[in-house]
């Protein structure tokens, strides 16, 4: 691997990952959990809004067609889920609400 890709990097490139129900990318929805960066190999740690999501399968695919296509040297992207802390909305960051009064959601 070239450059050392960093945890702020993959961080903006996941805020370009969205929600498919909610207007909102992963980030600012407070679903990234954990990032750790191991030489060619990233392993994400995600919750979801609610642990029977149907659209985990497609969120993961999301993410790892944008780290695939963005980061040179990548051999393995694992995604897991941690569902013992359920989501809620005061996970949303502050930029994420702000994004979603804007669309008339009261957050």
């Amino acid at each position: 691997m070239g450059k050392k890709v960093s945890e702020v990097e993959i961080l903006n490139l996941l805020k370009e990952v969205y929600d498919p129900e909610i207007p909102l990318d992963i980030v600012n929805l407070g679903l990234v959990r954990r990032i750790i960066i191991n030489e060619n190999r990233i392993e994400i740690v995600l919750t979801l809004t609610t642990p029977n999501c149907p659209l985990e399968n497609l969120i993961s695919k999301s993410i790892k067609d944008k780290l695939n296509h963005r980061i040179d040297g990548i051999k393995e992207i694992d995604i897991k889920y941690d569902f013992s802390i359920p989501w809620n909305t005061k996970m949303i960051s502050e930029e994420g609400r702000e994004k979603l009064r804007t669309l008339g959601w009261k957050v």
